[in-house]
């Protein structure tokens, strides 16, 4: 479905599901509606996270992706029984240009690291993964930024997508020029970029919401893209090499969205 932008950005991690095939885990997040987030699982250790939200909101860096100029400078992680763990920018400095942190197992180890779209004024967008060391919170990986202000991505999705044990995360790099997906592996604690594939796209400038996603249909993971012209709805799967399939006319998001259920 559609990833709509709440701009109101407290997330509370559900719990997560795997493909009867793969280690594939989708973690579900909701929008909060009180400022606090509370486990449900009583069997979660006190530094686990367990939801996430942007905080400071600023208008310094004013590219308008999402359909406003507010972004926001800080991050609030949220951990099942210890003190949020805060992490802030300077006045000035990176934002988040984002709609809101995902709660996705890049790791593979069952538990949840923050997803988040970090912008550096000067460099443009990258994608970066805050996680635990130890009882600490940091930041575990991150793509190289775009190199450019005012480039951005757009998230798709996470999921061991070429059935090595590893998982991939993909996103569209800058969704309105250069239309590439790109896939990049974590593993040993670093990202490797596996596969570039131009001509799709999931955001239009303006829209306060991401199109397509990841779908597991019991063939192993897809994701769900439109074409970079914006005529096709298409889905991309791996079987020793990548697969594009055209699915269907695009019709407006609500395509994607519907490509999404199996």
């Amino acid at each position: 479905m559609a990833n709509k932008a709440p701009r109101r950005p407290l997330r509370r991690w559900q719990g997560w599901s795997r493909g009867a095939l793969m280690a594939l885990s989708l973690w579900l997040a909701a929008v909060g509606t009180s400022g606090e987030v509370r486990a449900q699982d009583q069997s979660l250790q006190p530094d686990e996270i367990v939801g996430a939200r942007y905080i400071g909101p600023t208008r310094h860096y004013r590219h308008g992706v999402l359909g406003d100029e507010i972004e926001y400078s800080g991050l609030r992680i949220e951990r099942a029984a210890s003190e949020p763990y805060l992490i802030g920018f300077a006045e000035g400095g990176r934002v988040f240009e984002d709609l809101a942190p995902r709660l996705w197992d890049v790791t593979g180890d069952g538990s949840p690291e923050v997803v988040v779209i970090e912008t550096d004024p000067t460099r443009g967008a990258q994608l970066a993964i805050y996680g635990l060391d130890g009882d600490a919170v940091q930041k575990i990986a991150a793509t190289p930024h775009i190199g450019t202000p005012f480039r951005w991505l757009a998230p798709v999705g996470a999921a061991d997508l070429d059935d090595d044990g590893h998982i991939e995360i993909a996103y569209i790099d800058r969704p309105h020029l250069a239309k590439t997906l790109r896939i990049w592996r974590y593993s040993d604690g670093t990202f490797r970029e596996v596969a570039a594939i131009p001509g799709l796209t999931n955001h239009r400038i303006g829209q306060d919401f991401i199109s397509g996603g990841l779908r597991d249909c019991g063939n192993g993971p897809e994701l769900i893209l439109a074409s970079g012209d914006w005529f096709r709805v298409v889905a991309l799967s791996y079987n020793k090499t990548w697969i594009k399939t055209d699915l269907s006319r695009f019709a407006g998001p609500e395509s994607l969205t519907s490509a999404l259920t199996c």
